[in-house]
């Protein structure tokens, strides 16, 4: 039984495929089959039921995957300590990122500074939906990753970075862009245009539109941020955002915001990473980046809403949603 084989099991269990399976490990289709047929004539059972469209595990499969799992994890770590013992100057960190607002700034740059103490380090980034991260997390695929809090999960433990809260935003030439609060009545009755489903975000948005017992007209379900802004920018609907994620949009004029009444909805940001997990030089070195990046913007931040929401008080409402 050899580690190849066992990241070829986890890789095929998360992607339900082959196929996906190689490309994840960048190996070819052929080598992947290998591997596993090795690995199911050792134990003695088959360890996936093949069907035209997917793979799914058989008890034994489901067993092994679980001691693979362990195993992957205490191989990575024990590496990572041997090489740091060993007075290894290259490292490794593998990131996930599931926050398309910070990996396009904030996540680059941090990266850049990471490679002045590291400039021979292994980094690679991988991005996705948080529950996806974390489950490559748990396989070993991944060291730490940023996700949207909460993540409850037995073995993975997790660090609040940032905190934004959650804003309406609208074209300019919406008949309600003079505004600056609406209410929850009045954004169910627009043509919403959100995140796609699965995501905390969302579900915060949901669970919002629920305790308020009304049912929001969604016109969009969109993966990423940039899509929902310029969606949003060309009149097509409403969207409900993060408060930094449209900072430029609404300075430069091509979206109004709007405060929720009432509602205190807050995105949480934080870095996943596993609870045992061993964490090398390069890993501290980057966390330690991290808290410095957040606290800085976390200050910057909560000036500018409590600057954005004093002006907002002083200027007299003209109707009430």
């Amino acid at each position: 039984m050899e580690i190849r084989q066992l990241r070829a099991l986890a890789a095929i269990a998360e992607t339900k495929t082959f196929t996906a399976a190689a490309a994840r490990l960048h190996v070819t289709q052929a080598a992947i089959s290998m591997q596993i047929r090795q690995l199911e004539q050792e134990a003695g059972v088959p360890l996936f039921v093949r069907t035209p469209r997917r793979c799914v595990a058989t008890q034994a499969g489901e067993r092994l995957l679980e001691r693979a799992a362990n195993i992957l994890r205490e191989h990575d770590s024990a590496l990572a300590e041997m090489q740091e013992l060993a007075g290894v100057a290259h490292g490794r960190l593998r990131l996930g990122n599931s926050s398309a607002m910070f990996g396009d700034g904030p996540l680059p740059r941090m990266l850049k500074q990471l490679r002045t103490p590291h400039p021979h380090a292994e980094i690679t980034v991988t991005s996705g939906t948080s529950e996806a991260l974390v489950k490559q997390i748990l396989a070993g695929e991944l060291d730490m990753a940023f996700v949207s809090l909460p993540v409850e999960v037995r073995g993975i433990q997790t660090e609040r970075l940032f905190v934004d809260e959650l804003i309406a935003i609208a074209s300019p030439r919406h008949p309600l862009a003079a505004e600056r609060v609406v209410s929850a009545y009045a954004l169910a009755g627009e043509k919403l245009i959100l995140g796609e489903r699965g995501g905390n975000t969302r579900r915060l948005i949901d669970e919002f539109f629920a305790q308020a017992g009304l049912r929001p007209k969604v016109s969009m379900e969109l993966s990423r941020l940039t899509a929902i802004k310029r969606m949003v920018e060309e009149g097509l609907g409403v969207g409900i955002v993060p408060f930094q994620s449209a900072i430029e949009e609404t300075n430069d004029g091509r979206l109004v915001r709007w405060w929720i009444e009432g509602a205190h909805i807050n995105s949480e940001l934080g870095l996943a990473s596993l609870s045992a997990g061993y964490q090398s030089p390069l890993g501290k070195t980057f966390v330690k980046l991290c808290h410095d990046y957040f606290a800085q913007v976390s200050s910057a931040a909560a000036a500018r809403r409590k600057a954005v929401k004093s002006k907002v008080q002083s200027q007299p409402r003209r109707r009430k949603h």
